[in-house]
C-alpha cells in the first residue's frame, strides 16, 4: 500500500523550505512511482497536467472523482492533494453490476492510497460523505443519458453534483464532443453528447459556467462515430468545462 510518507515527499518537492506555498507541482503526480504503466501510456493523450491545472487541484483539497473508471484521473488527484487532502472515488452501483471489474478496479485503488476513499450509490446519487472542494468527471456525464438510465436521471444527477461540492466549489466535465444541436440524443448510439446539452443541464441544477478548456479539441472529427468504433478511439474531440456552485 502506498503510505501517506510517498505522498508527502511528492508534495514537499513543491514547497521550498521558508518559502510560501508554490503553485501545485503536478509534474509530481504525474511521476508518483504509483502508477500503473499503463496509466503513463495514456498520458499524451489525456493530457494529466493539463488536466489538473484546468481543475485548479491543490494540496489539502477534499475531491471526488465522479465514475472512476480504472482509477486512472483518482490515482492523479491523489498525489496532487497529498497526505492533508482526501479523494472520493465514486463507482455507480449500476455498473458495477454491469460489470464486476468496475468494483474490483474500485477497491484497488482504495487499498492501495491512505487517502482516497471508495464511494458507493446509485449514479444519479452518488454517496459523498462531505462537502467537496471539486468533483471531476471524464467521459462520463454523457451516460447519465444512456436508455437504459430512467428519464430524468440526468437532472438528478447534476442537482446530486451540486448538492455535493461546498459553497463556491468547482465541477469540471470532459466528455466527448457531440453534433452541435444534437442535445442528449447521440450518448447511447455514439457515446457523446452535445456541449450545450452540458451547459444547459448544470446551469439549470444551480452552476454557473465558469472557464472552458480546448486541451482536448480535435477539430478532424466529425463527431459522427461511435467512441469506440477504432477509427476514431482515442482521437476524439471533447470539451472540458469548469462550473462553479455560487459561494
Amino acid at each position: 500500500m502506498i503510505r501517506s510518507l510517498t505522498l508527502a515527499l511528492l508534495l514537499a518537492a513543491s514547497q521550498p523550505v521558508g518559502a510560501q506555498a508554490a503553485a501545485p507541482d503536478y509534474a509530481a503526480a504525474l511521476a508518483d512511482p504509483a502508477r500503473p504503466a499503463a496509466d503513463r501510456t495514456r498520458d499524451a493523450a489525456r493530457k494529466p497536467a493539463e488536466l489538473l491545472a484546468f481543475a485548479q487541484i491543490e494540496p489539502g483539497e477534499k475531491v471526488g472523482d465522479f465514475v472512476m473508471g480504472s482509477g486512472y484521473v483518482t490515482r492523479l488527484l491523489a498525489a496532487a492533494v497529498g497526505p492533508s487532502g482526501k479523494v472520493y472515488g465514486f463507482q455507480p452501483a449500476e455498473f458495477i453490476a454491469f460489470r464486476k471489474q468496475y468494483g474490483d478496479d474500485q477497491a484497488a485503488v482504495d487499498a492501495a492510497y491512505d487517502n482516497v476513499d471508495a464511494v458507493a450509490g446509485p449514479f444519479a446519487a452518488p454517496g459523498f460523505p462531505e462537502p467537496l472542494d471539486t468533483i471531476i468527471t471524464v467521459q462520463n456525464f454523457h451516460d447519465l443519458y444512456l436508455k437504459p438510465f430512467p428519464a430524468g436521471t440526468g437532472d438528478k444527477g447534476s442537482a446530486a453534483l451540486f448538492a455535493a461540492l461546498k459553497p463556491g466549489g468547482t465541477l469540471v466535465v470532459v466528455d466527448h464532443s457531440a453534433a452541435e444541436g444534437s442535445g442528449t440524443t447521440a450518448a447511447d448510439s455514439l457515446h457523446r453528447i452535445d456541449k450545450a446539452a452540458v451547459v444547459a443541464a448544470l446551469t439549470k441544477a444551480g452552476f454557473a459556467l465558469e472557464a472552458e478548456s480546448h486541451i482536448y479539441q480535435r477539430a478532424d472529427d466529425p463527431r459522427t462515430a461511435n467512441v469506440f468504433d477504432e477509427a476514431i478511439r482515442g482521437k476524439t474531440d471533447q470539451f472540458a468545462l469548469r462550473f462553479r456552485k455560487p459561494g
